[in-house]
């Protein structure tokens, strides 16, 4: 097997209307998805607007940088789409009928019944230096430059014409220039500890990873993404290198992992109730509904999932949930006491293996000096016993919702499995 070439690709998407926010840029997203799949790293993706000079600047840019260069948008007949000519200035060459790409243009036009105007013909003059790559679905066809041992290829920016010249053309043609190396990821889902404290632990193994697996921190609401990603020439050898490594960091972090690569935390939590043939039931104050929505969510949360309930004002939390009147008045409703009973109360209410309850001052006012915005008690009730815990977290209503969700569902997991602090 001939030895295989690290690839690296930008994604150049061209047109005022993504600077402006008017459009979504999926095609990007796509693109650097199906790259990955044969092996091709994208290092960048750069959005210019229809200026001459910044088109020229992207171009020359991308060519310091990369081996495969991949632009959309800009190929319109009308005097602001700036891709053909400028890739004609930037290769020195001139731009000419290609009567292939005007027959199929005409044809087009045909078999819509319109008429073909003399606008629409300059679709069909392209550069002299490129390959005419045809466009079966638009007007636009695609141009193939391979200048200087780098590969340059333009598409339109509508996405399903981009997509079936990079699926029909683009990865067929890379493939039989070059030899392509295999890429591997996986994802080892964290949650319960910070991207800082994370990379304190595993520091020693990061640094003694080899050459051809590199690791990166994907930070979100309150979990830690840690993505291994393999390069080289047999996808078995990789995934079985990555799968030692995997081991290898196991230990150090174990009681943090919940799942890999898509898995999310409710569908971990459903997995390990179903595991132990176990159930849960909520009663949800500052979070709304929040948790219980995320795990009903997963199919099949039926087999799991007993019920819940959101006593949001003080005296349904009495009246309903049975938490004592004195306990709401002297400790007040955010407080480790109100969870306890909150959590063993909903517990029992629906005959459930776990009972979680959640209370605080979600903002953006009802704080004060003893208990400000972001604090937030939650609690999980067992048979044998119950375990609270109390969250500092922002100034932001919404992502304390969505904090307490995490920290909650995450304390119900450390429950399930026994490894509660």
């Amino acid at each position: 097997m001939a030895p295989y070439k690290e690839l690296k690709a930008e994604i150049l998407s061209i047109g005022d209307e993504l600077l402006y926010g008017q459009i979504i840029d999926t095609n990007s997203h796509w693109i650097s998805q199906e790259l990955d799949k044969i092996g091709i790293r994208v290092v960048r993706r750069t959005t210019v607007g229809d200026n001459r000079d910044s088109i020229l600047e992207a171009f020359r840019s991308a060519e310091e940088r990369v081996d495969v260069i991949l632009m959309t948008g800009g190929l319109g007949p009308t005097n602001d789409d700036l891709t053909k000519p400028l890739l004609a200035e930037y290769f020195n060459c001139e731009i000419k009928l290609v009567p292939e790409a005007l027959d199929a243009v005409r044809s087009f036009f045909e078999k819509r019944g319109r008429e073909l105007t003399p606008i629409n013909k300059l679709q069909a003059h392209l550069p002299t230096k490129c390959t005419y790559i045809p466009n079966e679905l638009g007007t636009a066809p695609g141009m193939w430059f391979h200048e200087k041992g780098k590969v340059w290829m333009s598409m339109p920016g509508v996405p399903h014409e981009m997509k079936k010249l990079m699926i029909d053309h683009v990865i067929p043609k890379i493939k039989e220039i070059y030899t392509l190396p295999h890429i591997y990821h996986k994802v080892i889902k964290t949650v319960g500890i910070g991207e800082s404290w994370l990379s304190e632990l595993i520091k020693d193994w990061e640094l003694n990873l080899p050459k051809h697996i590199k690791l990166a921190y994907l930070p979100s609401l309150g979990q830690v993404k840690l993505r291994l990603t393999a390069f080289g020439a047999e996808m078995s050898k990789l995934k079985d290198d990555v799968e030692k490594e995997i081991e290898n960091v196991k230990p150090l972090i174990e009681k943090y992992i919940f799942g890999y690569n898509q898995e999310k935390l409710e569908e971990a939590i459903g997995r390990l109730l179903k595991l132990q043939g176990k159930n849960v039931a909520f009663a949800e104050s500052c979070s709304g509904g929040y948790i219980s929505h995320l795990v009903t969510s997963i199919p099949g949360s039926s087999e799991y999932f007993q019920g819940g309930i959101i006593p949001y004002h003080n005296v349904f939390k009495n009246e309903i949930l049975g938490v004592e009147a004195n306990i709401l008045k002297e400790k007040g409703a955010v407080s480790q006491e109100t969870v306890i009973q909150m959590s063993e109360n909903v517990r029992k209410m629906f005959n459930a293996d776990f009972g979680l309850a959640s209370s605080g001052i979600a903002g953006p006012g009802g704080g004060w000096a003893e208990k400000p915005v972001g604090t937030v008690w939650i609690a999980c009730a067992m048979k044998e016993r119950t375990i609270s815990k109390k969250l500092q977290l922002t100034q932001d209503r919404m992502l304390n919702i969505q904090l307490t969700g995490v920290a909650v569902l995450n304390l119900l997991r450390q429950s399930i499995e026994g490894k509660t602090e």
